[in-house]
């Protein structure tokens, strides 16, 4: 898995494998430093850090739980340096689409109306601000790190949570392949927006972020395109996707795993013309699911 190459697996929960990135590490200490006067104490830091870390994971998690909810797979959650990545895949339809990308959103919302009364009450009848000034801005960053991740992922910006949320609610209207293109459009504009502010404000991290979204795009617009040129092909009308219920196409578009050759599984029924190894599970190329070519058969409604 390319989990497994980029980073350090840290623990598995709920059926879910977390890692954390190699360049979590100097991004780390660059941010405790950077704050280091924030805090009588670099213990703080550290805390502070790790705090912002969980909130990240508790936003993943909800990525992952959700899309399993709604019949998806999500088995893995990466840590990285600008925060974190839940590799779901839900089911290819726009409610469990938009169910997915919301769940990460919603679970900041539920920190935040947890997070800002809790503190407000500790900090006025406690003094927090005089007795225990650590504390107090501990309190306030915890606040505003949920506030600002939600801020910042609410974004219309393709790959953020908020650009997922929209491309679903266009998938309604417009469907599955011209909604992608709309919300990759929008991320290409704030790319150029951002790589901007990144050259005016001289910031590194900036520069980082747009240059993240702007291969994000790109492999968005790529799929797209893909999304466009497989809905205009012909269908095996007599098969349907277990998992989206997609007619799969008509065409050499799978290859054999023995010898590489392109063949239509569902003309040969799974059996590779070339070589003659036997297919057990047929992958779908709307979503990527893999069954039985027994699933696929659309029972024959009689009289």
């Amino acid at each position: 898995m390319r989990s497994r190459r980029l980073g350090i697996h840290l623990f598995r929960f709920a059926g879910v494998d977390v890692y954390l990135h190699w360049f979590w590490f100097l991004f780390a200490a660059f941010e405790i430093s950077s704050r280091a006067k924030a805090y009588s104490s670099i213990v703080w830091n550290v805390l502070e850090y790790l705090s912002l870390f969980f909130i990240v994971l508790l936003h993943e998690y909800g990525h992952a739980l959700v899309c399993r909810q709604v019949g998806g797979t999500a088995n893995e959650i990466m840590l990285w340096p600008l925060g974190g990545m839940a590799y779901v895949s839900p089911p290819q339809r726009p409610g469990a689409a938009l169910w997915s990308s919301a769940a990460g959103p919603l679970v900041n919302v539920q920190l935040l109306l947890v997070f800002t009364p809790v503190g407000v009450i500790l900090d006025r009848s406690l003094k927090l601000a005089k007795t225990a000034p650590n504390i107090h801005s501990f309190l306030l960053a915890l606040i505003g790190m949920n506030g600002l991740l939600l801020a910042f992922n609410l974004l219309p910006i393709y790959p953020l949570d908020g650009g997922q949320i929209i491309r679903s609610l266009l998938w309604y209207v417009i469907g599955r392949a011209r909604s992608l293109m709309v919300v990759v459009a929008i991320g290409f504009a704030c790319v150029a927006g951002l790589l901007c502010l990144a050259l005016l404000k001289r910031s590194f991290w900036i520069g980082i972020i747009a240059l993240f979204i702007l291969a994000s795009c790109w492999g968005g617009l790529q799929q797209a395109w893909t999304l466009s040129r497989l809905a205009k092909l012909p269908r095996h009308e007599e098969f349907a996707c277990p998992s989206c219920k997609a007619a799969p196409p008509v065409g050499s578009y799978w290859t054999c795993r023995a010898c590489r050759t392109p063949f239509d599984t569902f003309q040969t029924r799974t059996v590779c013309p070339n070589c003659g190894e036997q297919h057990s599970l047929t992958t779908c190329l709307d979503c990527s699911a893999k069954n039985p070519l027994d699933e696929w058969i659309v029972p024959r409604s009689s009289g």
